[in-house]
């Protein structure tokens, strides 16, 4: 009986940990198009790479409650800690924005493994791990939230590119902290009157504002109820078991495996890039997982999009994803134009928006070169 339950408990555990990698929405496939972009010609698939091997500089950044951020800074200038940023090598110039990344829920800063490689060579570039992810510390159960998540992010900000522009880009739930961040601080993006953008654009990559109600995994419409009714109180006993349940999603398993394929991505991937996210779930601790689940419900930042509409924002979707899909991105699109067109001539930015073909919802590893487009034009705009 024992081993028929520790089996139970661990297939569950890797079933939840799978489909908490997305983020706290999930919607019908269904939208509409019309008016704006979408990529109509596959990708170049890129080779399989050494994912989770590119590092740059560690800091540890102290949250308001304490909790230690694990943060790596890396590019042409690195941060020397009060003496500001100084130069890694010759042939380098300094100036431009930084670009700040936040990674989604239950994954870690090696998400962004392409967008690494692709821009710390000639950009400041900013990782960190959330409060229980990665290298960071936990909080306590009550601050596994996202709002605490946006706050930790204004204190990365702080502690780390005190000065200057920064571009900030999330995906997943760190598109929902950045969210979080403008709601409460919209003056940081220009929300206010007189004020300087810091934040001088956003990248938003498989992300959501809100709209728990609709989430449905790509389950039919009964299934769908069915875990909106009973997913808060698995999540929590499997929080309870937690041990039990990370010693079998820890070892690894084909199921795991293959419910990574299926949220994780929508196209035919590398095994080694299917195994490397399975990888990243598995390492988030099954409490952790289940401290921040209930904050999805919560999550509304509607009013916090036509804050957006004061900077260049670019927003990227797969049109297979099946936990944020394409018509929620095109939705949020549509409010930032909306308060982007409530702003004096000539200070209001319409939102790009490009929903990727079979892409699923880990884009910055699955079509890498759609996200660094975006960066790469969210860059251009500032400049």
């Amino acid at each position: 009986m024992a081993a028929s339950t520790a089996k139970k408990a661990g297939i569950a555990g890797v079933a939840v940990g799978v489909i908490a990698a997305g983020a706290a929405a999930g919607f019908a496939l269904e939208r509409a198009t019309i008016g704006r972009a979408v990529r109509r010609l596959a990708e170049p698939r890129r080779p399989a790479e050494p994912y989770g091997t590119l590092r740059g500089r560690p800091l540890t950044v102290r949250a308001e409650d304490g909790v230690g951020l694990y943060v790596e800074v890396d590019g042409p200038q690195l941060f020397t800690g009060g003496a500001g940023w100084a130069r890694k090598g010759p042939g380098t110039t300094p100036g431009g924005p930084t670009l700040v990344f936040c990674h989604g829920y239950a994954l870690h800063q090696d998400t962004w493994h392409y967008q690494r490689a692709e821009f710390a060579a000639t950009n400041r570039c900013v990782f960190w791990d959330q409060r229980g992810h990665g290298r960071s510390e936990r909080g306590t159960q009550a601050s596994h939230t996202i709002d605490q998540i946006g706050r930790d992010l204004r204190t990365v900000l702080d502690a780390v590119c005190p000065d200057g522009d920064v571009i900030l880009i999330g995906h997943s739930m760190g598109g929902m902290s950045i969210l979080a961040l403008a709601a409460e601080h919209p003056e940081l993006f220009g929300g206010g009157a007189g004020d300087h953008a810091r934040v001088c654009g956003v990248v938003l990559v498989s992300t959501t504002d809100g709209h728990w109600n609709e989430m449905t995994l790509g389950l039919p419409a009964g299934a769908a109820r069915l875990f909106q009714r009973t997913a808060p109180g698995v999540f929590a006993l499997l929080g309870r078991g937690h041990t039990l349940v990370d010693r079998t999603r820890r070892a690894g398993t084909d199921l795991a495996q293959l419910l990574t394929r299926r949220y994780a991505f929508a196209s035919d991937v590398p095994p080694a890039l299917v195994r490397f996210t399975d990888e990243m779930l598995s390492s988030t601790p099954m409490d952790v997982i289940a401290d921040f689940f209930p904050t999805f419900a919560a999550h509304d930042k509607a009013g916090a999009l036509a804050t957006l509409g004061h900077v260049p924002v670019e927003i990227v979707v797969g049109d297979h994803d099946l936990l944020t899909p394409a018509f929620h991105s095109e939705r949020m699109a549509a409010q930032i134009d909306e308060g982007a067109a409530a702003l004096p001539e000539g200070a209001g930015h319409r939102a790009g928006l490009e929903i990727v073909p079979r892409g699923g919802h880990v884009l910055p590893l699955e079509h890498p070169d759609a996200v660094d487009g975006a960066i790469r034009r969210v860059l251009a705009r500032t400049a």
